[in-house]
């Protein structure tokens, strides 16, 4: 098991990130959909926020080391099956995934410090507010943060029908490469 990548197959760290990502994003998207709903009195009025500050600053933290080891280390090449659309699709995909997370997660990294209040991660620190938002600034932001989530949901819809399309149709690795190391795979076969 190896921790990097291969020019054939992703390392550990990179699949990790991907899922620990992917999860805590999907996480974020339904609890972000719930929260808007509640009204004062429900018991998750104030938990649900903070959650969602908390795990939406851990995703803007892995979202740094996993450009900072996507830049480091070595990317696995396509699959000689896959066409040159498919190639720049992805990339393409990929780059709006990471633009759209780092500014859903800046977007409502100054909705919740708009105030001039400290973020509370996950009751450990605080993260400090850098500026203070007019009324109209905050509103802003909050469109940004709805708009960057709306188009992560098109990109993961995008993301995942091209994944289940390389696995059940092209019969192709695309997948399984994101699924386990090549140790892992050579104990399967």
């Amino acid at each position: 098991m190896s921790i990097t990548n291969s020019k054939t197959h992703y390392g550990i760290l990179s699949i990790v990130l991907h899922w620990v990502m992917a999860s805590l994003i999907i996480g974020l998207f339904i609890l972000g959909q719930y929260m808007v709903d509640l009204d004062y009195y429900d018991p998750w009025y104030q938990a649900a926020p903070w959650w969602h500050k908390s795990l939406g600053m851990s995703v803007l933290v892995l979202l740094l080391i996993r450009l900072l080891w996507r830049w480091k280390n070595v990317r696995p090449e396509a699959l000689q099956s896959h066409k040159i659309w498919e190639i720049k699709t992805a990339k393409i995909v990929h780059i709006l995934f990471y633009i759209a997370i780092l500014l859903a997660c800046m977007s409502g990294y100054f909705i919740s410090s708009a105030k001039g209040v400290s973020i509370v991660f996950f009751g450990w620190f605080d993260i400090p507010a850098i500026i203070k938002l007019n009324e109209s600034q905050a509103e802003f932001m909050a469109d940004i943060h709805e708009l960057m989530t709306q188009i992560l949901a098109i990109l993961f819809f995008v993301h995942v029908t091209a994944a289940l399309k390389h696995h059940f149709i092209n019969k192709d690795a695309t997948l399984v490469r994101m699924l386990k190391t090549p140790n892992e795979e050579r104990k399967i076969k």
